[in-house]
């Protein structure tokens, strides 16, 4: 029996035997609450109301401080006309009912990834829906994962059409993965922008009472608050949202509390500006003027891109209670305020908010509004933690250090180096452009872009994964499409005032992202192109053509599947090698986590006396590959049950056994895993062929050993004599092997294909961080092995 693509090994003794063995056992605890950690129902009502009042200091400050500066960037040369103050507030109004509220909070954040958010997680829902991911290093097997969601789709449905079609279009796969990188990068760019608009707006308050203060010292107090804000972020997001979330209730309860105040105090009629007639008026009264200042209005629903990139850090029910609750209202009742007060005081444009305070409380609220300020940068900050750890593990972006900064929320991380470059960028922005407007055009820039490409992945998700009705499907594509593109429309006419500068900025992490996954393609099908055939590891004999030294060679590649090159490579220029051999695969998959009893895959390469083995550890984009010495004791751990599994089934002669097919037809059609033992047989195929994987998952011994007393049928002495090898090869020594590719252009090569890879990528392999660091791999048990290949 062949297989389709993982595993071309078997073992000849007599034949091909092919074992599959699958324990039908209850989760442990630990691993029953890490699978269960983001389902809402696991969440108790006091939890939820807890978790959503700390998302308020992490995911909606950026939302919440968008009064400070939205006025001041729609009428940068003054108000005209009363009218004019009514149909922003109108603008305003309807643009956060439609796109925060019903867009994002009501129908974007059921899109999550098992809790987690951002276009890379719309990305992984969509790879495991449609066959669209461009490393093809899956397996069957992987599907069979607990967290490997997916629903069947009827074959003459609309939904399996466009499936047929994604997965037929090889360019196709392309432009979806640029898009969910464009949304990517536009999101880093939010990282850089919203502390710098945010906190200069915030400090610019003061020259409202002191007019004489020069706008060089409030940048400054701007970039020394920006210096504290990112050396904090090493505390985690779990300390930091209790910290700021005080803040921001108390920032919210402020603004809303002084906008009733001002609808009070100065024009209640403002209220009117709930009719969307007003809308329509505002426009045509204020032509083209009219319309570039969409660009301002936009900014009152910047911080929604952050609001479901942030949705790994909490559930999605605290965030829906906190926006509907407390942030929406609040946020009214201040634009409305702000409205009133400018209706008569139109030449206050530039610094309404702090001009509508009571004098008063004018000095608190300006504490507050810069502490605001800080958190409504955090709220970006943890989004770009969160997406690049994500782009990380499709294999778009460099290895880098990822900290998980959280023991109860995995997704809760801090990356040091990102930490900085945003910081240092930041500061050239706030310093360079020194001007909110501009800062404000680059802003709206960003998240209009980030929104775009959020509705494109949603049109595929509601198709392929909801399956809705196409009337559904167009309502919401066409109500998103109007909203955004007539934002965008107005965002143009700014690219030249400053909206250049997410565009550079992103640009720059698109190019260093789609050339990092485009090395990490080609290294891979080289991979796979070179592999080596099991005919000729057969043909070396069970001492490989070398002395076999005491000890085990962990030798690490990226297939998972076959005998890569390196190792052929590795034999041919030395004259010997370990004892025992393993192929260690660790890759990722389109999930957001790989529960620990599911983690390692492992099979035998060829006949037993060869001692060859394959270990896959299968990781989520959630995961983290953990510097400690686990790894390495839970591989051998399941390489020994594997053997003992596999004693056990050679003695097996039972007449209920299933064959691999029956197997795999029961499980399909009952929809689990059978707790059955699985031996095919084939005594007259070329040991060239491939076969299907010897593939073992287990967690508890204590379950293992009952199934072996209960068999009757094992092998005892057998799998004492290599349990007991394999313990003593261990003792000798473990030796890592790793490969160390390089990747260079063909000489026939076009000149940009050349700087990509001789220059860029290269460039970005010599800064990254090593994969023996990754892997905690100690220098003096590491063996490195290098060779070149041309693309």
């Amino acid at each position: 029996m062949a297989s389709t693509e993982f595993g071309e090994e078997g073992d000849s003794r007599g034949g091909m035997w092919v074992l599959e063995q699958r324990i039908d056992q209850p989760m442990d605890e630990e691993a029953e609450k890490l699978k269960n950690m983001y389902r809402e129902k696991k969440f108790s009502t006091l939890l939820l109301l807890r978790l959503a009042y700390q998302s308020l200091g992490v995911v909606y400050g950026d939302l919440g401080t968008s009064p400070l500066y939205v006025f001041y960037n729609t009428f940068p040369h003054g108000i005209d006309n009363q009218e004019d103050v009514i149909g922003a507030l109108s603008l305003i109004i309807y643009s956060l009912t439609l796109v925060p509220l019903v867009k994002y909070v009501l129908i974007v954040l059921r899109a999550n990834d098992n809790g987690q958010g951002g276009t890379l997680a719309l990305y992984s829902l969509l790879c495991r829906h449609a066959n669209i991911r461009t490393i093809p290093n899956q397996h069957r097997t992987d599907e069979e994962l607990t967290t490997y969601s997916r629903s069947t789709i009827r074959e003459k449905s609309f939904a399996a059409k466009t499936k047929r079609w994604l997965e037929e279009q090889p360019y196709i796969k392309d432009i979806i993965l640029i898009l969910a990188l464009v949304g990517t990068c536009m999101v880093i760019g939010d990282g850089i922008l919203t502390p710098a608009i945010s906190v200069l707006s915030a400090v610019g308050g003061i020259k409202v009472n002191h007019a004489d203060l020069s706008n060089e010292v409030v940048v400054l107090v701007a970039v020394v608050i920006l210096v504290g804000l990112f050396s904090m972020q090493h505390y985690g997001t779990d300390r930091v949202g209790w910290l700021f979330a005080p803040i921001v209730l108390l920032w919210f309860l402020l603004i809303g509390g002084i906008g009733i105040f001002n609808i009070c105090k100065y024009d209640s009629s403002i209220l009117k500006a709930f009719s969307p007639v007003y809308i329509y008026r505002y426009l045509k009264r204020g032509g083209k003027d009219g319309w570039t200042s969409l660009g301002g209005i936009l900014l009152s629903i910047t911080g929604t891109e952050a609001l479901f990139a942030d949705l790994a850090h909490f559930p999605v029910s605290s965030v829906q209670i906190a926006f509907t609750l407390l942030v929406f209202p609040c946020l009214l009742l201040a634009y409305s305020g702000q409205a009133a007060y400018l209706m008569h005081n139109l030449d206050h444009s530039n610094d309404a908010f702090y001009r509508s305070i009571p004098d008063k409380i004018y000095w608190p609220v300006f504490v507050v509004a810069t502490a605001a300020a800080i958190v409504a940068s955090q709220a970006t900050i943890s989004a770009t933690f969160s997406i690049i750890k994500q782009a990380n593990a499709h294999g778009c972006f460099p290895r880098i250090k990822v900290v998980h900064t959280s023991k109860k929320f995995l997704g809760q991380i801090y990356i040091p180096d990102i930490n900085w470059i945003l910081m240092i960028l930041c500061i050239a922005v706030t310093a360079g452009f020194k001007n909110q407007s501009q800062i404000g055009n680059a802003y709206g820039t960003a998240v209009v872009l980030v929104m775009l490409v959020t509705t494109l992945l949603m049109i595929l998700i509601m198709i392929l994964v909801w399956r809705c009705h196409w009337i559904l499907v167009v309502v919401f594509t066409g109500l998103s499409l109007i909203v955004e593109c007539t934002y965008f429309s107005a965002v143009l006419f700014k690219v030249d005032q400053g909206g250049w500068a997410p565009l550079a900025i992103a640009g720059a992490f698109l190019l260093i992202m789609y050339v990092w996954h485009y090395g990490t393609v080609k290294r891979y099908e080289f991979e796979m192109h070179s592999k080596v055939s099991m005919a000729w590891i057969l043909g070396l004999g069970p001492s490989l053509g070398l002395v076999r030294v005491p000890g085990i060679g962990l030798v690490y590649t990226e297939l998972a599947s076959g005998v890569p090159h390196i190792f052929s490579h590795f034999i041919t220029n030395l004259p010997a090698i370990h004892s025992v051999v393993v192929f260690v695969c660790v890759k990722y998959l389109p999930v957001y986590t790989v529960p620990e009893d599911e983690r390692f895959l492992v099979k035998r390469i060829g006949p037993k006396n060869f001692h060859m083995f394959r270990c896959v550890a299968r990781y989520g984009y959630k995961d983290l590959h953990k510097k400690d010495e686990d790894f390495e004791k839970k591989l051998f751990h399941n390489l020994f049950v594997f053997v003992k599994l596999e004693s056990m089934m050679e003695g097996c002669s039972d007449s209920d056994d299933y064959s691999l097919y029956e197997q795999q037809t029961e499980r399909s059609r009952e929809g689990l895993l059978l707790n059955n033992n699985a031996i095919t047989s084939s005594t007259n195929m070329d040991p060239t062929f491939s076969s299907l994987d010897s593939i073992v998952s287990v967690t508890s011994p204590s379950q293992l050993n009952a199934t072996v007393r209960s068999s009757g049928h094992v092998s005892n002495q057998t799998e004492v004599d290599e349990v007991e090898f394999l313990n003593s090869c261990r003792d000798a020594g473990v030796v890592h092997i790793l490969g160390n590719t390089v990747v260079r252009a063909s000489r026939d090569s076009r000149f940009y294909k050349k700087i990509a890879v001789d220059y860029i990528y290269a460039f970005l392999r010599k800064i990254c961080r090593e994969n023996s660091v990754i892997f905690n791999v100690p220098h003096e048990s590491l063996l490195n092995v290098g060779q070149v290949f041309y693309v």
